[in-house]
């Protein structure tokens, strides 16, 4: 397999090395549920992470599949629900092969898509499509993170990887999903990176 493995992932936290986690929701999400955009539904949210995102749609009374195939990740997040008395699905899997019992009404991406190696985008693409009913949406940061060497040599690295939104036009192609206008949200991430939040929706 291309890229990071759930290995990875597991010595990542083992370290406490998770630059990559704010310790809270992301702004982003806050206000999308905030304007009232983003309402009550049954909500998938891959490579959940330590669960921030999660136990706060769980407290707004979202209808939460968390998924993650590192076990510290699926541990955290149950951890956090707990603690706070909630309750959501948490799946130990693979976002490229899961398949879900009932398709969802909204997605929630935010640093699944980045974390993958661009070997297995288009798969995963793929798979956010099927896991979607028609006209649902899929809520997304697309992190931007560009290197140097990426533009120089060709070279690329990561995680997290770089989401140009050239690249995300051609793999969210407009014949599957309806793409918003821009300028999109700019969200400020760690080590001076951004993320660019927008909805998408399946056709």
């Amino acid at each position: 397999m291309a890229g990071p493995t759930p290995a990875f992932w597991q010595e990542r936290f083992d370290k406490k090395e998770t630059g990559w986690d704010r310790g809270g929701p992301s702004p982003r999400l806050l206000a999308w549920l905030e304007e009232g955009a983003l309402q009550p539904c049954r909500i998938a949210v891959p490579g959940c992470g330590r669960g921030w995102e999660v136990a706060e749609l769980a407290q707004r009374g979202f209808e939460v599949t968390a998924i993650d195939y590192t076990p510290a990740a699926v541990q955290q997040t149950r951890a956090l629900l707990d603690a706070r008395a909630l309750e959501a699905t948490v799946v130990q899997a693979d976002v490229l092969s899961y398949r879900p019992d009932a398709v969802f009404d909204a997605i929630y991406e935010q640093t699944c898509l980045c974390a993958l190696h661009p070997d297995h985008w288009f798969a995963y693409a793929q798979q956010l499509h099927r896991w979607l009913k028609p006209g649902a949406a899929l809520w997304v940061m697309f992190m931007q993170a560009i290197r140097p060497a990426a533009t120089e040599t060709g070279l690329i690295e990561g995680p997290p990887y770089h989401c140009d939104i050239n690249a995300m036009r051609a793999l969210f192609t407009a014949r599957d999903w309806e793409w918003p206008k821009p300028p999109y949200a700019k969200v400020p991430h760690s080590n001076a990176l951004h993320e660019l939040g927008l909805r998408l929706i399946r056709c």
